[in-house]
């Protein structure tokens, strides 16, 4: 595999919210939400023309959304009341039918949103049209070519893998660009590794790992053609709704020579764990705001904001996520440095 030049003049962009897009583009998905206490409902554009109305042709709504459901179909899924009231949302696969009569299968995945004292707050779902597999599978075929590009051209990949014994996974690009097998990676991940740095990645990348917060690291690889090069490892951990670690995502990029990739969403979320309550306070005072701006802005309380800030046990994953979106939306950049720092700026 050749190796691109310093300086290359085409660069790829890949993000998971890009692959979205690509899937509207297509008519393939759109999303939904719905704010309780204001009864505000939205549709993306692409959930319009997965139900074959034009945008904007009708008033976005939860009722509106089940009324174009087959009747044979609609008993399955909540009501209104069940959605809003007993926060009560779950996954279906149900058949609509569109204006002109057409008929689609789609597949719903939804989430509820809580208040800290566990009321719910708000509802947000995703809609994938699954009537033509083959569609679908073209464009995953087009996601994986992009990811391809991003690795030829940049040298930059992300993956995910618990990290564990049983169930270490190498990504296909790290595999591919050091010649290891999945087995053999499977045994001794440091087998990617030069033989003088193996001892150093290992103690370091576990006693990080056990830490259990987001960290830098590099990596000196044996590149499968001959020779080597030095790789910057970015870790994050990825947690559920209970604060459980579900995953390790990582981003991989080359430090000499081409552009490095973005940070995609999913190291991006994990990123978020090591978010302490100065960064919110340091990313406030950038943006002017004071506390209770904050709880405005993220549709917190002012409590969970003050201890969010006092580095609390009382805030849910899903509350801090909650304010840094806030934040983000204003403008606000969290960055993880060498050195397993977070520095905060706004763009």
């Amino acid at each position: 595999m050749s190796t691109p030049a310093p300086g290359a003049s085409d660069r790829v962009v890949f993000s998971s919210r890009e692959f979205l897009k690509l899937l509207e583009v297509h008519d393939l998905t759109g999303s939904w939400g719905w704010t309780f206490a204001s009864d505000d409902h939205v549709w993306s554009p692409g959930l319009f023309r997965l139900l074959g109305l034009a945008p904007g042709a009708t008033r976005p709504s939860y009722a509106a959304l089940l009324a174009m459901v087959h009747p044979e179909d609609r008993p399955a899924l909540e009501t209104d009341a069940q959605v809003r009231r007993d926060g009560v949302l779950r996954d279906h696969t149900v058949r609509v039918i569109r204006p002109d009569g057409s008929l689609r299968v789609l597949s719903c995945r939804g989430e509820i949103y809580h208040h800290p004292d566990g009321r719910p707050l708000a509802a947000a779902g995703t809609v994938l049209d699954v009537t033509d597999r083959e569609r679908l599978a073209g464009v995953q075929e087009e996601e994986r070519r992009r990811r391809r590009a991003l690795f030829e051209q940049t040298q930059s990949w992300t993956h995910a893998s618990l990290y564990a014994q049983a169930q270490r996974v190498g990504s296909q690009e790290l595999l591919l660009l050091t010649g290891v097998t999945q087995e053999a990676f499977r045994h001794d991940c440091t087998l990617v590794v030069a033989p003088d740095d193996r001892e150093r990645t290992r103690d370091h990348v576990r006693a990080m790992m056990q830490a259990g917060r987001p960290f830098v690291t590099d990596k000196l690889l044996l590149l499968a053609g001959g020779g080597q090069g030095r790789f910057r490892f970015a870790y994050a951990p990825v947690r559920d709704s209970r604060d459980t670690l579900v995953t390790w995502a990582t981003m991989a990029s080359r430090l000499e020579g081409p552009m490095t990739a973005p940070m995609d969403a999913v190291v991006q979320r994990g990123l978020e764990s090591g978010i302490a309550g100065r960064h919110l306070a340091a990313a406030r005072a950038l943006l002017g705001w004071s506390m209770q701006d904050l709880a405005a802005a993220s549709g917190l309380s002012l409590s969970s904001i003050r201890r969010l800030e006092d580095d609390g046990d009382g805030p849910t994953t899903r509350t801090r996520r909650a304010a840094i979106a806030a934040l983000r939306e204003a403008g606000v950049v969290f960055m993880l440095t060498h050195g397993n720092a977070i520095a905060v700026y706004r763009a």
